[in-house]
């Protein structure tokens, strides 16, 4: 096999052109998640070399742009990306539809890869005191307004904020791509969409709402950074934080979306209740858009706004609770057997509850002033990634690459390899973390009190990281050696569950595993060219209302005015229009 037949294989090129596309998305998602993973350890090993022998390997601006690349390599380049990926395959292969506008995909896939170099953002000189010809040391959410010039005395290369530009391009770049193909879908449709597909579009919608503030903020630095316009610190932060909250379930909800699709199949059953999980979808694209001041509770705000965002924060439990009730009375006394993909599957589902009750703790201002911005809340947060999404992706992915390379995975002893080292590796991470946290150390901080305990903490989560990373690699290797010598299948005439079983008869360990087919591919459409129907146009003025209400926040000036209530009451009730417009006008609800 020479050079040429591996990068066919690899980026499956001799595929359709969604094929090609999705498969070039997922390899430049790894890719840009492995560098991410390098990032991270070498922040892990600064920390752990300070408090075992007081050395800093690293300077602080290598310390701290290790930490921005980690962030943006791995929750955008990596996670959004092959997010997008998997539901850009599976809005075709389960709608059964076929793809239009390649176009449109093939620029969201070069604007978001090119967003990862531009955010990176060096080699580029400006003519401003402190600037930063190097990696840039923002931190993800570079907390307005750090790196512009005449706001900051450490100004940033323009390219970083440029890449957050075309980071916003390819959400809804992508994002537009998969809803009109829902839509398409939808016209000609007299059955509801599957709960799994629901979820599949709600999050799509929940990307391209909880962008809305992030682009907004990001168009406002631009100009600010260039001169053109004035900057209001406060308003910009919240305006982002309309993003950096709704971040983690878009992060998240996938894998709910996920599990919708998985357990019904491990468990040979029928979801337990449809409406509940019709309902469920509903209610998280409501609550998840609207808490951007749940992060900023330190910061001088009305204490009533405060306490509202912490009541809608709260409001999120609601959605939670249907869901893993719905997943847990479907499972319930089913004879499930044991293989990679119910392991993924069964961890995904314990992680959310586990780590979601910390986030629940958080949302509350008493405790949130005792733990705000320390390791605790990175130790929640990547308990969220580590044991509810991750593991949520590796089981879809298990499915996915099959699927799409007409392969069976090349080693079952590598996939378990991989579950257990990462498994250990993870927990000892978080439970470093939190501890951290515990001792009161805020987040990002290099150097910290030598004390034993806390010396303990950080060497501890610095093993778990360097055990999931040796483990991640495994997967990495089989991965790679599955598209090139995995032994080839026919999968033609297979429904998705006939599909994923015999991927878990091939990975399962000890028994053998069969699937009644529950969920199946929908009828094949032809779109028909009706007009727009009433529950769409309602969606539209939820859009406009959602970017009306951000001139309304960057005009409001001091947060104690009415404006800032007339702002979150229009960002409220363009979300609410958005979200029952689109899910009702697609058969979702």
């Amino acid at each position: 096999m020479g050079l040429k037949d591996v990068i066919v294989d690899l980026f499956q090129l001799d595929k359709d052109w969604t094929t090609r596309i999705v498969m070039g998305m997922l390899v430049l998602g790894i890719i840009w998640g492995l560098l991410g993973v390098i990032d991270s350890l070498m922040v892990r090993l600064v920390e752990a070399s300070w408090g075992l022998s007081a050395v800093l390997p690293l300077t602080p601006q290598e310390y701290f742009a290790g930490i921005t690349l980690h962030a943006e390599r791995d929750l955008f380049g990596f996670a959004q990306q092959v997010i997008y990926a998997i539901f850009i395959y599976f809005t075709i292969k389960l709608l059964n539809i076929e793809p239009r506008a390649k176009w449109m995909l093939n620029l969201g896939f070069i604007a978001v890869n090119l967003s990862m170099m531009f955010m990176e953002g060096p080699i580029l000189i400006v003519p401003a005191a402190g600037f930063d010809n190097y990696f840039s040391a923002t931190i993800w959410y570079y907390i307005s307004p750090l790196g512009i010039p005449g706001y900051s005395q450490y100004v940033v290369s323009p390219l970083f904020f440029w890449g957050w530009i075309l980071l916003d391009a390819f959400t809804y770049i992508g994002g537009f791509w998969i809803v009109y193909h829902y839509y398409l879908a939808s016209k000609n449709m007299k059955e509801k969409l599957p709960v799994p597909l629901v979820y599949f579009l709600m999050v799509t919608l929940m990307f391209m709402i909880g962008y809305s503030g992030v682009t907004a903020a990001d168009v406002w630095d631009v100009l600010a950074f260039y001169h053109i316009v004035g900057l209001d610190p406060i308003a910009n932060q919240i305006a982002f934080w309309i993003f950096g909250h709704a971040v983690v379930y878009m992060a998240w909800v996938p894998a709910v979306g996920a599990l919708y699709l998985l357990i019904p199949m491990l468990a040979n059953r029928p979801l337990y209740s449809e409406r509940m999980g019709r309902i469920s979808a509903l209610l998280y694209l409501i609550f998840s858009n609207n808490v951007p001041i749940h992060h900023l509770y330190m910061v001088n705000l009305p204490i009533e706004l405060k306490f509202l965002q912490e009541v809608l924060t709260y409001s999120v439990v609601i959605p939670s609770m249907m869901t893993f009730f719905n997943l847990w009375a479907t499972a319930k006394g089913a004879n499930v057997n044991w293989n990679i993909i119910t392991a993924w599957t069964v961890t995904s589902f314990a992680g959310a509850i586990a780590a979601g009750v910390t986030g629940i703790s958080n949302a509350t201002i008493s405790f949130d002033a005792i733990v705000h911005n320390t390791d605790w809340i990175v130790g929640h947060f990547h308990a969220m990634i580590l044991f509810s999404i991750v593991p949520a992706a590796w089981a879809v992915l298990y499915i996915m690459i099959t699927m799409m390379s007409g392969r069976m995975w090349f080693s079952k002893v590598m996939a378990w390899v991989h579950y257990i080292g990462y498994m250990i590796g993870t927990t000892l991470l978080i439970v470093g973390f939190e501890l951290v946290g515990f001792y009161g150390i805020v987040r990002r901080a290099e150097v910290y009190p030598r004390v034993p305990g806390l010396i303990d903490a950080e060497v501890i989560a610095t093993v778990g990281a360097i055990i999931a990373d040796l483990a991640t690699l495994v997967w990495f290797l089989n991965l790679v050696l599955t598209l090139v010598k995995g032994r080839l299948v026919r999968l033609e005439g297979l429904s998705l569950p006939q599909v994923a079983g015999a991927i878990a008869m091939s990975l399962e360990w000890p028994s053998s595993v069969s699937f009644t087919p529950i969920l199946q591919f929908i009828k094949a459409h032809n779109a028909s060219k009706k007009g727009l129907g009433s529950m769409i146009a309602l969606a539209v003025v939820g859009a406009i209302l959602i970017i009306i209400s951000a001139f309304i926040l960057a005009f409001a000036g001091d947060a104690y005015t009415t404006q800032t209530w007339i702002w979150i009451t229009i960002l409220t009730i363009g979300i609410v229009f958005s979200a029952i417009g689109s899910l009702k006008g697609m058969k979702s609800i």
